[in-house]
């Protein structure tokens, strides 16, 4: 991630999957398009971002046993 498009396509791919209630503003046309041509990187933030969310309920059911 060298770039700053790169950086951000990463960042709202995994918020969109670690924030469970739906986003309060609509993504600009102008911000879709940078995620597009980063789309590799939107898919990983997503992937993790899901893996991370795995990791944080696992731990809490373990954290009430």
């Amino acid at each position: 991630m060298n770039t700053p498009a790169e950086r951000h396509a990463f960042l709202i791919g995994l918020c969109e999957i670690l924030c469970p209630w739906p986003s309060r503003y609509r993504i600009a046309k102008e911000q879709w398009d940078e995620i597009i041509q980063e789309f590799h990187y939107y898919m990983a933030g997503r992937v993790l971002g899901f893996f991370t969310l795995v990791a944080l309920v696992i731990l809490g059911v373990k954290a009430l046993d």
